[in-house]
């Protein structure tokens, strides 16, 4: 006689909880932009190393670089909370979890915040105060001063806005040194006239998604020959800030890498400005791609020439 299977409550329950887990932290991690936190990354080891003049002591390296990337976590998952509104209108931002209610406003909230404060108490107890207080600086200013006062109210909102993103140079060179200099004030006007450019070629590949959130991003109000000419101009203070550190605080090596990485900047930055006199879109992506290159290359010049030197 065949014997009828008896059902067994709960088979593969676990495997469904799992799965669930692993969605939710995955939601969670993307709150915190990695992509953008691998760039800031790149900007404070370097900084690091010159402030060293070779190898910092690796647990000052591990700290800092984990508190950096707890605190960018922070200040992307505050963003992400703020601009939950604006991010379901547009395209680019539309798969966010808050858009797609993979997190709810609360959690990522809870989550803003704790990551913040882990970060902030771990500078201070494993690097020093200089850089626990430069560190709550920058999740501050991201927070409260790019994302709730200037985005939605001025064109100059990246200009101004994107100094949190130069904080990572100070935060290295003080958890190292516990003090701060001239070179990292020049590294910090480095990526604080990079960012514009940079900003501003992906923002007018997404000139209609910041058009239906009402963020007056400079593409979405100005001409494409005045964005492109504002290009330009911050290109070339990116460029020149760059060389000033070269007699500062490094040498030839330095000094060569970062005029052909800067050549390269500029040509593209020109490109973009030649198409839009034209009457052109253009290409900005690729001006895009390469200000990510740039920057990563002249931060690994730094690196470079100190252990040269």
């Amino acid at each position: 006689m065949t014997q009828t299977p008896v059902a067994r409550p709960g088979l593969g329950e676990p495997d469904v909880a799992a799965r669930s887990a692993m969605t939710s932290v995955r939601a969670y991690v993307a709150l915190t932009k990695p992509r953008i936190i691998e760039l800031l990354l790149v900007t404070t080891l370097p900084a690091m190393v010159l402030a060293a003049d070779g190898l910092p002591r690796w647990q000052t390296v591990l700290v800092t670089l984990i508190g950096g990337t707890l605190a960018a976590g922070s200040a992307n998952a505050l963003n992400c909370y703020l601009d939950r509104d604006i991010d379901a209108l547009m395209r680019r931002t539309g798969h966010r979890p808050l858009a797609t209610h993979d997190v709810s406003p609360t959690g990522a909230l809870r989550f803003g915040v704790l990551l913040g404060v882990v970060a902030v108490a771990l500078m201070g107890l494993g690097a020093n105060l200089l850089a626990a207080g430069l560190t709550a600086l920058a999740i501050a200013f991201y927070v409260l001063v790019y994302t709730m006062l200037l985005k939605r109210r001025t064109p100059q909102n990246i200009v101004w806005g994107g100094a949190a993103g130069c904080m990572p140079v100070l935060i290295g060179w003080a958890a190292v040194t516990g003090s701060l200099a001239w070179a990292p004030v020049v590294l910090f006007g480095v990526v604080f006239f990079w960012t514009p450019p940079h900003f501003w070629a992906l923002a007018i590949r997404y000139k209609d998604d910041y058009a239906r959130a009402g963020v007056p991003m400079l593409p979405v109000v100005a001409s494409p020959v005045k964005v492109a000419r504002q290009i330009v101009g911050y290109s070339w203070l990116t460029v020149a800030t760059s060389l000033v550190l070269w007699p500062l605080a490094t040498g030839w090596v330095y000094g060569v890498l970062a005029l052909g990485a800067g050549a390269a900047l500029l040509a593209e930055a020109y490109r973009l400005y030649a198409a839009a006199r034209s009457g052109s879109a253009g290409n900005p992506m690729r001006l895009f791609h390469l200000s990510n290159s740039y920057l990563a290359f002249v931060f690994l010049a730094v690196a470079v020439d100190t252990f040269l030197r």
